[in-house]
């Protein structure tokens, strides 16, 4: 999922729906964008599909303000449908609100409980919304304190934006697992997941939010706030690997920077002779060339990619995984016919795209086809937003290397190590690798909150 938000910019709608899709990539079910107008009156439109087929009929137009709220939903199976779908409205004696989130609480299960036994009655399956009650449930007329209260029941990987009629509030988990980031629009600012919405927006990168930080924007410009004394960095390394843009900078790390250099890490360790080296379009590219220039094999356009099609690894069920790897890619036959081909993807994940991408070279005349992944052996759930799903869907949860290797049909199988991942990471001292390692950053709660 991907959030964006504006604060003091006319027309705030327009710049948040251009910014909106350069996080296209983060989420592609739904999104949407709320706004408040100068008599402080509310308007939301959100929708399902890409941002395109919702924003389709000056809808963008309608929404006004000189501050809004915007996200892209990332499919996931268990919480679909429109009634899911952000930004959220919620309508309060002390000010109307809107919420919108990125990330995935670790105990939203005992929160919702918590409130439950308070009369709390859900209308979502959503974080966001958890948020607004517990804001709501704090007796102190401050909103930045019930925020503080708010947020310090929650544990996991994720970001919120907030916004009342004459103010945005935006918050990154005391883990710093999600990323987060500020920018400056002339004379207002701009908050949002990824520094590569700025661009677009003609908005200037100001700094990344802090981990347990939140940051107030109003007529006083930026305040911040920390909410807890327990903060540590853990950015998640999926981010890095595979769903930033390669043009984004997290914590003082380039994207493509991270990539490349875990690509270069990877032939270190992973060396194999061939006659050119593939990556597989997008994410993977970087790491490939990196890969290319520490090897000396040459980098070829070996796949290509059909416009339009979204990403097949956040598609919410299986069937639609593997038909939209059929859609996704296709070989270019001259190029890879008769060759040894070292194939360079980002992750594996379950498997189904690296072993029809396998098949779809063998089928394009390959003679030889060795994978190289830029990451670990993916073993563990991931609990923080990244749609993992249960350890039995994992291709190496439950096999070695070679077996994983059997799986998807290729002629060897290399991994990146961790401690490489990690020093891959120039800014980030200790990205989260969980679902690589087993070692969660969090709790991962079992046990009930108490009254």
């Amino acid at each position: 999922m991907g959030v964006l938000a504006v604060y003091g910019v006319p027309d705030a709608s327009t710049y948040i729906y251009y910014g909106l899709h350069n996080l296209q990539h983060r989420g592609q079910e739904g999104g949407g964008i709320a706004t408040f107008d100068s008599h402080g009156d509310s308007h939301r439109y959100r929708g399902l599909g890409l941002l395109n087929e919702i924003f389709n009929n000056g809808q963008v137009g309608k929404l006004q303000g000189s501050l809004g709220i915007g996200c892209v939903k990332y499919a996931n199976a268990s919480r679909g449908g429109l009634d899911n779908v952000g930004p959220f409205f919620f309508r309060h004696h002390s000010g109307d609100f809107c919420v919108a989130s990125d990330g995935n609480l670790v105990n939203s299960k005992q929160i919702a409980e918590y409130l439950e036994k308070r009369g709390t009655i859900f209308q979502t399956d959503t974080d966001a919304e958890l948020l607004a009650h517990l804001i709501k449930k704090s007796a102190s007329e401050d909103r930045i304190v019930n925020i503080v209260k708010a947020l310090n029941m929650m544990e996991g990987g994720y970001t919120f934006v907030v916004m009342t009629k004459n103010r945005i509030y935006a918050a990154r988990d005391k883990y710093g697992i999600k990323p987060l980031c500020i920018g400056k629009i002339g004379d207002g600012y701009v908050v949002s997941s990824e520094s590569c919405a700025f661009g677009i927006m003609g908005a200037e990168f100001i700094r990344d939010v802090r981990p347990g930080e939140i940051i107030s924007l109003d007529h006083h410009g930026i305040r911040s706030t920390i909410f807890s004394k327990f903060c540590k960095h853990r950015m998640c390394g999926m981010e890095y690997i595979y769903f930033a843009r390669p043009d984004s900078d997290i914590d003082g790390c380039n994207v493509h920077a991270y990539r490349k250099e875990a690509g270069r890490r990877l032939y270190r360790e992973c060396p194999v002779e061939a006659d050119m080296v593939v990556g597989v379009p997008e994410s993977s590219l970087s790491a490939a060339m990196g890969y290319a220039e520490e090897s000396g094999i040459p980098y070829e356009m070996g796949l290509i990619k059909h416009k339009y099609v979204g990403r097949t690894f956040i598609e919410p069920v299986q069937s639609m995984r593997e038909l939209g790897v059929k859609m996704k890619l296709s070989p270019v036959y001259s190029i890879v016919k008769g060759k040894r081909i070292v194939l360079v993807d980002d992750s594996i994940v379950r498997g189904t795209t690296s072993l029809k991408i396998v098949r779809l070279l063998r089928e394009a005349g390959a003679t030889e086809v060795h994978v190289r992944i830029a990451s670990p052996m993916m073993r563990f759930t991931c609990h923080y937003g990244v749609d993992t799903s249960t350890p039995e869907e994992l291709l190496c949860s439950h096999r070695t290397l070679e077996e994983a290797c059997a799986a998807i049909g290729a002629d060897s199988l290399g991994y990146l190590s961790p401690e490489s991942t990690r020093a891959s990471a120039f800014g980030c001292a200790d990205p989260c690798q969980a679902c690589f390692t087993g070692e969660y950053p969090t709790l991962l709660y079992d046990e009930e909150i108490n009254d």
